[in-house]
């Protein structure tokens, strides 16, 4: 894990410096700012640090600050130097997230103590999520499905709503997008997740033993059947069904299963006997479905009878402003993986990133992490080989795309954080090919509505 380290920001100069002194006496690593401008450029997902600001500073203001670097991570402590007229908003801002806030004047020992606790919460804060990446789990449906665009915030609201419920569910998107995370998330979230999860991919079952492995069969139902044995749909009673490309279904299976899902009773191949079901069912197409109706392909009573409730996952083309963050959030759990200490990625190779197309989505963008991070993906190394101009460029180009992503498409922090003018930011996004488009307004991060 990386060195642990103290943001401290300040525009007293004399205080700023005799606060990093005793800091650094006590042992801590302090790296001092006049303004806030520059500390967003150093928060992130595995940012191994605690920052401490002052509340009242020209500028962008310690509420402010919080408030942004909540939005890049709720769970970085931020500890508010405040005055003693500002204590009430001390207060405020702890409701809003803050971690402590110090009443000046403070002593040093008061503030290293105060640091050290938010210290070890923030590790162990990252030892968790290390353990998750490296384990493949997630605690909730956001680490799961990571994105701030409305669309994502939208599509978690509704895993919530429908997932509580015991609705069968339609589940549909592009290859790759992520519908198999969507279902199991649906399951983890509802009153069935201690019960079993079948995953049956209809696509991949041979035609002459589908009906076999869903239903189950007697001994002699058919030659080869010397025993009897539960299908999948028995074996999975009291948990959750997921049929992954039910569009790729036999028509005449599609009859028997329409059944099931009316009447919820199976019957095992070569038996009469009447099997009561206790399952929900899921179901993923990357085909429109209502046009397989159309063409004779899809039981248009099976297709109504299935979604009962509808949930669309969008292709990474449909949420663009959420490829950098989210190749981030992959690399670092691909490290994890693979034994690596964390990454950092260059702000060219973001911006690269970001405007990549994706037809595989998700799970292309995976493997693009994982080149990545084995040293597979020579994108990276293209910087070192070209001129110095090209470089210096290439840099800037990275350093105003991940400032766009950091702020949310917003301009005015981008160019206030940058030292620039709004004109020259304009001329810089026009000169580099970067479209605001792709974040304004997509970055919002509207989390509250999912609490």
């Amino acid at each position: 894990m990386n060195e642990q380290k103290i943001l401290l920001v300040d525009d007293e100069e004399e205080l700023r410096r005799s606060t990093a002194q005793a800091l650094e006496l006590s042992g801590f690593s302090v790296e001092t700012f006049s303004n806030a401008d520059h500390v967003l450029e150093l928060i992130g997902y595995s940012f191994p640090g605690v920052v401490v600001t002052d509340i009242r500073m020209p500028g962008m203001d310690g509420m402010t600050l919080m408030q942004k670097i909540r939005e890049l991570d709720t769970e970085v402590p931020v500890i508010l130097v405040t005055g003693h007229g500002d204590v009430q908003l001390a207060v405020k801002a702890m409701r809003e997230g803050a971690y402590d806030f110090i009443e000046k004047p403070f002593t040093p020992q008061m503030l290293a103590g105060v640091i050290r606790r938010a210290m070890e919460r923030r590790g162990l804060v990252l030892e968790n999520r290390l353990l998750k990446a490296v384990a493949g789990k997630r605690d909730d449906i956001e680490a799961r499905l990571p994105g701030r665009t409305q669309i994502m915030v939208d599509l978690r609201y509704r895993i919530r709503a429908i997932g509580a419920s015991d609705a069968d569910t339609l589940i549909v998107g592009d290859t790759g997008a992520g519908k198999e995370v969507v279902a199991r998330a649906l399951h983890d979230i509802s009153a069935r997740a201690s019960r079993p999860f079948i995953a049956i991919n209809c696509a991949a079952l041979p035609a002459n033993l589908i009906e076999s492995e869903l239903f189950g069969h007697e001994a002699g139902a058919f030659p080869g059947a010397v025993r009897p044995r539960y299908g999948k749909f028995e074996h999975g009673r009291g948990g959750t069904i997921l049929l992954d490309e039910i569009g790729s279904m036999p028509v005449d299976l599609q009859a028997k299963f329409l059944r099931v899902l009316q009447e919820r009773v199976i019957s095992r191949l070569g038996s009469n006997e009447i099997v009561p079901l206790d399952v929900r069912f899921i179901a993923t197409s990357k085909v429109d479905l209502e046009a397989e109706v159309a063409d004779g392909r899809f039981r248009a009573d099976l297709l109504y009878r299935l979604n009962v409730a509808t949930l669309h996952v969008p292709s990474l083309s449909q949420r663009r402003a959420d490829i950098p963050l989210l190749f981030m959030q992959l690399v670092r759990e691909a490290a994890a993986r693979y034994g690596k200490d964390e990454m950092a990625v260059p702000p060219d190779v973001i911006s690269d990133i970001g405007q990549r197309e994706w037809p595989g989505n998700v799970r292309e963008l995976r493997n693009a992490a994982d080149r990545f991070v084995l040293g597979l993906d020579g994108g990276c190394r293209q910087a070192e080989a070209a001129g110095l101009a090209e470089r210096v460029a290439e840099f800037e180009r990275g350093v105003i795309a991940t400032a766009l992503v950091a702020h949310g498409g917003s301009l005015k922090p981008v160019y206030e954080s940058l030292g620039i003018s709004r004109k020259t930011l304009y001329e810089k996004m026009q000169k580099y090919g970067l479209d605001k488009k792709l974040l304004a307004n997509e970055m919002t991060g509207e989390t509250r509505r999912e609490l």
